[in-house]
């Protein structure tokens, strides 16, 4: 599983953040950033969760 985010559809609301903080930041920028493109399975489910929950549909994953 890879996870990503479209930066043309991104508005950095911080939902993904609030569900996996380990996989998902803000840059300085206040740009949202992926730490872990590659989450390990621990983090799969919240990623899962985070991505569904997105407002704006600016997460994909590539399996």
């Amino acid at each position: 599983m890879e996870v990503s985010v479209d930066r043309t559809l991104c508005e950095a609301n911080e939902v993904c953040i609030g569900i996996a903080p380990a996989v998902f930041e803000l840059d300085d920028d206040e740009e949202l950033r992926v730490v872990q493109p590659n989450p390990p399975h621990g983090e799969v489910e919240r990623v899962m969760r985070a991505v569904a929950s997105c407002p704006r549909n600016a997460l994909v994953i590539k399996e």
